[in-house]
Parts: C-alpha cells; sequence; structure tokens
C-alpha cells in the first residue's frame, strides 16, 4: 500500500471490507499530495527550471518571484525554496498555516471566512509588484481555499464575510460565490496578471473545483475572466444578497499575453487513482462523477442506481448544503455519511472525506457500513438529531467512525466512495 495518510487507518480497518475501502481513499489522497506532485513535475538544472516540460531559463531573468495561495501553497513553498534556493528574488505564500522557508515569506491566513489577516498577508503580495518588469518571472501556486485568503483591498474583504455568511444560509455552491467574489476584488478574475503585468507569469493550478474549470480556481487570479458584473449581479439578485459593490474584472487582452497557466492537478486525479487501486482489489469500478454539486439526498440516490457485487462507485466534488442553524461541528462529507448511515446494506461500506484534512473540523471525513448503526444504536445516538443541528461529528465521534488525515497540504474538494462486496 501507498504511503498512509490516514492516521488512524489501523483502528478503522475492523473488517476486510472497511480495510480495502480505505486503501482505496488512501490511494486518491496520496496521488494529490503536492510534494509528490511537484517532485515528479518539476526540476532544475543548472539555470533550466523545467515544469510540466515547459522550459524557462533563470537566467534571462532579473528577478525570481515565488507567489503562493491556498491549501497547497506551503507545502509547494517549503519544494521551491528548497530547489530553487538562493535564486528567488523574494516570494509571499497565504496559506492554513505558516511554513519555515529561507527566501520566501510565509502567513498564516483564514478560511473560509477571511480575516484582518488575510487583508495584511494579501498586501505583502500586492507590495510584490512594485517595479515590476518584462525581466521578472513570477511563479504563481493557485490552489483551492486561495479565494477566501486573497483578500484586497480592505473593502473586498469586508464584503466577502458578508458573502460567505450569506451563502452558507442559501444553498448556493462555490462557483456562485467566486463569481461574486471576483467582481468585488481588484485582484481576482484576472487581478493578479493585472497587478504584475508586463512581468512572465507562470500559473501552477491546483483545482478543488469540479470538472476541468482550472479557471475558477481561487477565483482565476492568473486567467483573463469570462464572467461579468451582470453575471455576479443575477447570483446575488436570485439568492437576494444585498449591499454588494461590483466591479469588473480586467479584460484587455494585454494582461494575459505573458501568462502561461500550467493545470497540476485536479480531483480527477485522485478519482483516476482511486479506479486504478479498486480494480487491482477485484472491484468493477464506476466513477459516477467528478462535479457532484447536488444536495446529499441527490447525490445518495445516484450512488444507489449503481446495483451488484464487487462494486466501487467512486465520485469526487462538494455537495451542496443549506445551513439553517449554526453552532455544529462538521462538514460537508460527515454530513452525507451521517445521511447514509440508515441506508446502508449489509456488505457496503461508504466514505466521504475532505482531500484537505478539514472537513469544518479535525477531521476529514467519516466511515460508515452496518456496524455504524449498531455502535449508535447501542449509545443512544439518533442520527436524525445530529443531521437537524449540523452536529454530525459529534455522531461519528461516539461511534469511532471519524477519518483523521491531519492537514494534508492539498485540496482537490471531496472525495466518495460506495464498496459493496
Amino acid at each position: 500500500m501507498e504511503k498512509n495518510q490516514i492516521q488512524n487507518f489501523e483502528s478503522l480497518a475492523t473488517s476486510p471490507l472497511r480495510q480495502k475501502a480505505l486503501e482505496i481513499i488512501n490511494s486518491g489522497l496520496t496521488a494529490v499530495a503536492t510534494e509528490q506532485v511537484l517532485k515528479e513535475n518539476v526540476t532544475l538544472e543548472g539555470n533550466i527550471l523545467t515544469i510540466k516540460n515547459n522550459t524557462f531559463n533563470l537566467s534571462e531573468f532579473n528577478r525570481l518571484i515565488f507567489i503562493g495561495l491556498g491549501k497547497a501553497a506551503g507545502e509547494s513553498a517549503l519544494f521551491f525554496d528548497k530547489l530553487l534556493d538562493s535564486k528567488i528574488s523574494a516570494g509571499v505564500v497565504l496559506d492554513l498555516k505558516e511554513v519555515n522557508c529561507q527566501y520566501i515569506k510565509s502567513y498564516k491566513t483564514d478560511h473560509p471566512r477571511p480575516s484582518a489577516e488575510n487583508i495584511i498577508a494579501s498586501q505583502k503580495i500586492v507590495d510584490l509588484a512594485k517595479n515590476i518588469s518584462e525581466k521578472d518571472l513570477v511563479i504563481t501556486v493557485v490552489s483551492g481555499g486561495g479565494s477566501a485568503m486573497l483578500c484586497w483591498p480592505a473593502e473586498e474583504c469586508e464584503q466577502s464575510i458578508k458573502l460567505y455568511d450569506s451563502f452558507l444560509k442559501t444553498g448556493g455552491n462555490i462557483k456562485e460565490l467566486n463569481t461574486i467574489r471576483k467582481h468585488t476584488s481588484q485582484i481576482k478574475g484576472g487581478g493578479l496578471a493585472k497587478l504584475f503585468y508586463p512581468a512572465k507569469i507562470v500559473g501552477l493550478i491546483f483545482s478543488d473545483i469540479s470538472g476541468d474549470n482550472y479557471n475558477k480556481v481561487a477565483s482565476g487570479p492568473t486567467f483573463l475572466d469570462n464572467s461579468s458584473v451582470e453575471d455576479a449581479q443575477k447570483i446575488l439578485d436570485e439568492y437576494k444578497i444585498t449591499d454588494i459593490t461590483l466591479t469588473e474584472t480586467p479584460k484587455e487582452g494585454k494582461y494575459f499575453t505573458n501568462v502561461l497557466n500550467i493545470n497540476f492537478i485536479s480531483n480527477k486525479t485522485a478519482l483516476e487513482k482511486m479506479k486504478e487501486t479498486a480494480e487491482k482489489l477485484g472491484f468493477s469500478t464506476t466513477i459516477l462523477s467528478s462535479s457532484v454539486y447536488e444536495d446529499a439526498d441527490e447525490t445518495i440516490n445516484n450512488f444507489k442506481k449503481i446495483t451488484g457485487n464487487k462494486k466501487a462507485i467512486i465520485a469526487g466534488g462538494e455537495i451542496s448544503i443549506t445551513i439553517t442553524s449554526s453552532g455544529g461541528k462538521g462538514g460537508r462529507n460527515q454530513y452525507i455519511a451521517v445521511k447514509y448511515t440508515p441506508l446502508i446494506n449489509e456488505g457496503e461500506v461508504f466514505i466521504s472525506v475532505a482531500s484537505d484534512g478539514l472537513d469544518n473540523s479535525d477531521a476529514a471525513g467519516a466511515i460508515v457500513d452496518k456496524t455504524t448503526i449498531e455502535k449508535a444504536k447501542n449509545k443512544e445516538l439518533d442520527h436524525k438529531i445530529y443531521l437537524k443541528s449540523y452536529d454530525t461529528y459529534d455522531f461519528f465521534k461516539g461511534t469511532g467512525d471519524l477519518i483523521f488525515t491531519g492537514p494534508t497540504g492539498a485540496n482537490v474538494a471531496d472525495l466518495m466512495l460506495l464498496l459493496v462486496d
């Protein structure tokens, strides 16, 4: 088995089927581990930097600037700091935690609800653009979570907080939220490309957006935005959100002529590896979708439609949830797992995990089989009560079915698996 990403693997693997299900999920998490992905795709020989078959002669540039955004940014900064060493002139990285780099300054920022720390850290990126020229190379890692972390100017951060709080109650999805975010910002939706024009910008995209929508990751700071103020306003109107000031994103092509965006990994990367692992274990495998945005009930119904023995049904994305009360612990993955609990059959295991390892808690997600029902019954845990209060973490804490990975340093949305013996 690959390197174990699941910290409590052994204690959860209480049956052969549970062990196989955990192995499949583990393989998906390993496939998108940031450090390993970079090692496989980035090399330096003398002054020649190669990134996924794209070569850059560093001697042709006056300065090399590194920027990192999102949950894969810290691990990326550590990798590039060691690889490029003193060739890095300056750098700023925004992540959930600080990392210890020699040439890149690291800032801890808040997610998913932005804070004053996010504004301060984002200002450091803006400061890097002073005296920028066409003889500068800007390597920018863009990953999931970056949209909330990259928050500038201060007015944008205030609006982002309001947007986040409002969206939790609407059932709106992350694509819609990011469309609005782009139009409240001077740095998202291609704003970063404009800010660092005319430098050579190389964007390394680690996608948490379902499908192949790399241009939407972290609200697309290095991409020409194809949405408009009108698009953003329509979403605000649909969800009856008011008092949000919108501005148009950069549309002039010149800001993007010197930008190269390289797609690194996405949810599909993990799903394909999970499929490969499941088939090696003897299961007929179906990738249901890499673009799950339906609610929990519809998603479960889609899993249930595929029948038969020795089946592995795999999916990725982020289910939609409309939060009607606050204070509960546990995110999308634990929510759908609790929803699945009373529906699980003998000889089935269901798992849902957040690829970043943090499902609105210190747990990545949960594993469910028939024993989950038995344990809940023995401890008098009523799943309906925990669903209603959105306190799904405590339900699985009681049954002992929480999955812990710790922060993975990656983010490609959620991974789901139904394994049928």
